[in-house]
């Protein structure tokens, strides 16, 4: 048999770990050529997860699980599953089963093929109810495609099988602040995209909030695109060159009328607000890749796990 490993990032998941698994194994029942490798990455929940993997542990022999020493967030889970996986093929997904177990037999039997390294899935619809949610995210795509080099296609969730090939290449990039959608991008190798609808959660509520939301945005532009440092440039420039216009000006002004006063405080209050306000932004986006780097250097571990099982 061949053993089919899946990563699971969990967090807070007291009320859908059971119900995944139970799911889990109807389709492990309908495959019965491979042997399901369970990989749960605890990343710091504080209900009774914890408690729930390690009676699955005791039950399954083929269920494992790893326990962070506390929150370091899904991109590190992600990490840490794929780094203990051993399977011939690597499923990752979540397990609030809003991705579909049903696609597993068609995602092996692409990957079996040999045409692909791996297969992913895209969901091509998505809540109403997060309208506003749903607009920014595709404008998020439109945007980092147009300033990056490495393509990430709209829609695409983290569910996917790889080959262990590409699992190890994803693996040794080792760097500290992750985005997975653009690493799986820019690693290369053929991909595929099975389309699906939208699933509502089984059970349970999200932990992605609309703030985590945009940190995650933030920091897949900063990790795959320069052209936040560019814009800040062009902005210094184009700030510059109407100071430079207003100089020519005043100073040409001076010689035609010398008697002429300089009318206007309020329009000297807005030129030095836009000044220092493009000062202010190019400093901020400087800052946001010094930091960057500054986390990169320290070399701390991506995660520290309190236990592995």
């Amino acid at each position: 048999m061949e053993k089919l490993s899946i990563v699971i990032p969990v967090l807070n998941e007291q009320e859908t770990i059971n119900i995944f698994f139970e799911t889990l194994e109807k389709i492990s029942a309908k495959i019965p050529q491979y042997e399901f490798e369970y990989w749960f990455i605890d990343d710091g929940s504080t209900d009774t997860t914890i408690k729930i993997l390690e009676e699955l542990h005791q039950s399954f022999p083929n269920v494992h699980f790893i326990e962070f020493s506390r929150n370091f967030g899904k991109e590190s889970a992600i990490y840490a599953g794929l780094q203990h996986s051993t399977g011939k093929f690597v499923i990752l997904m979540d397990v609030d089963l809003q991705d579909p177990p049903e696609l597993i037999p068609e995602m092996l039997r692409t990957i079996e093929s040999g045409d692909f390294d791996s297969v992913g899935t895209k969901r091509i619809s998505r809540d109403k109810k997060h309208r506003i949610l749903n607009f920014f995210s595709s404008y998020f795509y439109a945007i980092i495609n147009k300033i990056s080099n490495t393509h990430i296609v709209e829609g695409a969730r983290d569910y996917r099988i790889m080959t262990r090939q590409m699992v190890d290449s994803i693996l040794s990039m080792q760097e500290y602040n992750r985005f997975s959608k653009g690493l799986f991008s820019w690693v290369g190798f053929k991909q595929k995209y099975i389309e699906y609808e939208n699933i509502n959660r089984v059970a349970g509520k999200t932990s992605w909030s609309v703030w985590s939301l945009i940190k995650y945005s933030i920091e897949g532009i900063v990790s795959f695109s320069q052209a936040p440092l560019m814009l800040s440039f062009f902005m210094g420039f184009i700030s510059f060159f109407i100071a430079l216009i207003f100089i020519i000006i005043l100073f040409v002004r001076h010689f035609i009328d010398p008697g002429a006063a300089i009318n206007g405080w309020t329009s000297m209050v807005v030129i030095l607000l836009m000044v220092s306000g493009v000062q202010l932004l190019s400093l901020g986006i400087i800052g946001r890749y010094i930091s960057n780097i500054y986390l990169e250097v320290k070399k701390r571990p991506i995660y520290l796990a309190r236990k592995i099982k």
